[in-house]
């Protein structure tokens, strides 16, 4: 707070009323007009006296931005991924930088399920042919799907969602497998077992694969023409992790070829995809605008802790949940 006012803080996207009723009262807040992202247009002039900046997933906040916040204190960014922010830029300058884990575990976990059911049973295709016109007669051979019960799901990054996948999917009766950094004893006891494999064991033996790791400079086009070669013929990938871990142009190849039986992305590379892109042309490729914690309980929470994250920052408090904790290292 400079000369006993309230900190100005700016928001990248308007939000409802009762996710931020926190900040009522502490701070000035000037948001993103309704339907625009990002600090530009009206919020310009307010750049060089704001010492808080809450941000969203598609928002930049690279140095350019930073250099234009002279008193920038904290980023609260209202997402569990940082992949948007100069993280090692905001360490320099003492700027802890805020996120929002924990709270969409669940709606990413069901949306994974969904796809996979989803996916796995061809309903997209089996509902346009509906509506189509061409749901004539019952036939024995017609949109024939996949059973899930003893098929083996392989889950890449067993964080929380990861094992809140798993745990769904055993209720199906699905064998669960998983490739992690490194082995996650505590998810398998809870899980009464999980195997542990290597990325090419996974790929090579399971019927499901879904992708729950962070974007990372090891874990960029993760799943690419190698990989997905790896994969059986009928396999499923589902994609909730970001849109980069899975090279595009080696999926489309490997949906149009047959490598693979068929995908569901929540997310894509680029993001959106344009309307005019092939995968869209596809029965075998379900697609969905990154939809993964968009439940009215995981949104609201997300904006609450975000609001927290702000506040904690502009106090000069420990924020509850850091991305750069290196921050704090700082003399």
């Amino acid at each position: 707070m400079a000369n006993g006012k309230l900190p100005i803080v700016l928001m990248a996207q308007d939000l409802p009323a009762e996710w931020i009723a926190s900040l009522e009262g502490k701070v000035q807040l000037f948001k993103a007009p309704a339907g625009t992202a990002g600090v530009g247009g009206p919020l310009l002039p307010y750049l060089p006296a704001a010492e808080g900046l809450l941000s969203m997933l598609t928002m930049p906040v690279d140095q350019k931005l930073l250099a234009r916040m002279p008193v920038l204190r904290v980023v609260s960014n209202m997402a569990v991924g940082v992949n948007n922010i100069d993280l090692d830029a905001c360490t320099a300058r003492g700027i802890p930088v805020g996120h929002t884990p924990g709270l969409l575990t669940d709606a990413c976990a069901d949306l994974t399920l969904a796809l996979l059911l989803v996916v796995g049973r061809g309903l997209p295709t089996a509902a346009r042919m509906a509506r189509e016109g061409q749901w004539h007669t019952w036939r024995p051979t017609q949109w024939l799907g996949s059973d899930f019960r003893g098929k083996r799901l392989g889950i890449v990054g067993m964080g929380r969602i990861g094992e809140g996948v798993a745990e769904r999917a055993k209720a199906f009766g699905m064998e669960i497998a998983y490739y992690n950094r490194s082995q996650n004893e505590e998810a398998e006891k809870r899980l009464g077992g999980a195997a542990y494999l290597t990325l090419d064991e996974l790929l090579a033996t399971s019927d499901f694969v879904s992708l729950h790791t962070p974007l990372t400079d090891e874990t960029h086009h993760l799943i690419d023409e190698r990989r997905l070669r790896q994969m059986q013929s009928h396999a499923v990938l589902i994609n909730l992790a970001r849109g980069p871990v899975v090279d595009t142009a080696a999926l489309l190849q490997a949906l149009r070829e047959g490598w693979i039986g068929a995908a569901g992305l929540d997310v894509t590379d680029p993001e959106p995809l344009p309307p005019d892109h092939p995968l869209y042309e596809l029965d075998n490729c379900y697609i969905v605008p990154h939809i993964g914690s968009a439940t009215h309980q995981a949104r609201r929470g997300m904006a609450e802790l975000a609001c927290e994250n702000l506040l904690k920052g502009l106090a000069g408090e420990r924020l509850t949940y850091t991305a750069n904790p290196a921050v704090y290292d700082r003399e």
